[in-house]
């Protein structure tokens, strides 16, 4: 009786995922800058590194300690650890965290407009030739994409009604199904547009406007996916019975980051298809 627990908090147990998603992150993001700068050296040149194989190694890395540290917490989660003050405290952090991806996103806006507002002919002189950027009509297959990915967020809407109102769980997978599949039709929309730029022309790290399109497009679509795959985990946990009306903070989590990837899309495609690409 004396190690009962008489409070409302959860007290963690010991954990490796922390230094394991660590190891993996750096081992990710230096074998990225590898890959990108063409290799190099370490150990007093008697170590030669080059390709993606150490990127790729520490993109698995951390793929495996996401599923396995988010794991344990749905398991924390169905053997009561989340208290209404846990839950609390797992919102406010998914909050931080989507403040902190929308200043990455304002990075590459401010990119964008700043080059785009003050190119670089204007101090580069007569040495710099700018490129010809090929022509979209952002009311062609971009407007498309904003539909498609604005009905999947009403479609994750539908579904959070429906558990939350209606504790109805046929239309909680409805929902959740709808989303997930628009979102991967985004997906390849997008791929579709990237080969077909790609085909007339356009160069990734050819010119300022190029690597901004790519790096702020790019990253939305990496966005898509990984929270098509929010949403597809949260479908199996929907399939299985894990969400209740009162307890649901992962799938409320899905739904606000994919909200969050709708709003980000549509300061993209007013910003960068109908604004910054000539038509």
């Amino acid at each position: 009786m004396a190690h009962e627990k008489n409070h409302d908090y959860h007290i963690l147990n010991p954990s490796i995922w922390p230094l394991m998603g660590s190891l993996g992150g750096f081992a990710m993001l230096f074998g990225a800058v590898v890959w990108m700068s063409g290799g190099t050296t370490l150990f007093f040149e008697s170590v030669e590194l080059k390709g993606p194989w150490l990127f790729l190694i520490g993109l698995a890395a951390v793929l495996y300690v996401m599923f396995a540290w988010w794991s344990e917490v749905v398991t924390e989660s169905k053997i009561g650890d989340h208290t209404p003050v846990v839950r609390i405290g797992l919102r406010y952090g998914f909050i931080l965290f989507i403040m902190s991806e929308v200043m990455f996103f304002a990075a590459w806006f401010w990119s964008f407009f700043k080059h785009a507002i003050y190119p670089m002919n204007e101090y580069a002189g007569s040495e710099y030739v700018p490129p010809y950027i090929y022509p979209v009509d952002a009311l062609h297959l971009p407007l498309i994409n904003t539909l498609v990915l604005l009905l999947s967020g009403c479609a994750v809407t539908w579904a959070h009604h429906a558990l939350v109102h209606e504790n109805n769980r046929k239309d909680l997978i409805s929902g959740l199904t709808i989303a997930i599949i628009l979102g991967v039709l985004f997906t390849c929309l997008q791929a579709y547009e990237y080969i077909h730029l790609l085909h007339e022309g356009w160069e990734f790290g050819g010119d300022e406007f190029y690597s901004n399109f790519f790096m702020a497009t790019g990253f939305h679509g990496a966005h898509v996916i990984i929270g098509t795959i929010f949403l597809a985990v949260c479908l199996v946990r929907a399939l299985k019975g894990h969400f209740t009306p009162e307890k649901h903070v992962g799938f409320e989590a899905a739904a606000w980051y994919w909200h969050f990837v709708d709003v980000v899309w549509l300061f993209l495609f007013f910003a960068v298809y109908m604004w910054g690409v000539p038509s």
